[in-house]
């Protein structure tokens, strides 16, 4: 029997490094705190590599168990909605040159990457705050006349909302509109050619009001 390194994934699902003098798979339900092996066994084996070697990972767990008992530590699929019981061992192994599987030293480090892998990786939150940050404003060195006052880029779609023209001047060519060829205002035949539409408009409404009371 050789001394072996593994993990314990303990019921509140923090870890626990665990150096087993004279390692015995058969005994590893000991090591998680239970008298008895009834329901405890492998529930996974993962082939994962790590930093250029590959590990076969394994874990150990028992399903049955009172209520109030549930490991609460999340593992990866495809035992990511099982439930166990107490504490979980997880152990590791490697292929020697023979091809035959032989035990190798897991330790918290380790298997925190053998986790994330498992998982597909998890974006690093600080490392992208640290890029948003020293991300270069792509406006900086555009000219003031490029851009609006709120510091837009003047690009067809967002442009000043200031009016370049004279209110008086929009004024004046407004009332001249309203004089014909002879310089009489028209205004008042346009108000009734207005009033006569409008009133199509609302017997056009009134229908459409009783269609839809129907």
């Amino acid at each position: 029997m050789q001394s072996l390194n593994i993990v314990i994934v303990e019921k509140n699902g923090s870890l626990k490094p665990l150096a087993v003098k004279e390692f015995n798979e058969d005994e590893l339900f000991k090591k998680c705190g239970f008298k008895k092996a009834d329901d405890f066994s492998k529930r996974v084996e993962w082939s994962v590599k790590v930093d250029k070697v590959r590990y076969i990972v394994s874990v150990f767990a028992k399903d049955t168990g009172r209520a109030g008992g549930e490991n609460k530590f999340d593992f990866p699929p495809p035992i990511d909605n099982s439930l166990f019981f107490g504490s979980c061992a997880v152990i590791a192994q490697m292929k020697n040159n023979d091809g035959k599987k032989v035990y190798t030293d897991l330790s918290i480090p380790l298997w925190s990457k053998i986790y994330e892998k498992l998982f597909g990786g998890f974006e690093d939150l600080a490392a992208t705050a640290a890029e948003d940050e020293n991300e270069v404003d792509e406006l900086e060195n555009v000219s003031k006349e490029k851009k609006t006052k709120h510091g837009y880029l003047k690009d067809g779609f967002v442009v000043d909302s200031e009016c370049d023209c004279d209110d008086e001047e929009a004024m004046e060519s407004s009332d001249l509109s309203d004089l014909d060829d002879s310089g009489e205002d028209t205004t008042n035949d346009e108000e009734d050619n207005a009033s006569e539409t409008s009133s199509d408009i609302v017997y056009c409404n009134e229908l459409c009001e009783d269609e839809y009371d129907d």
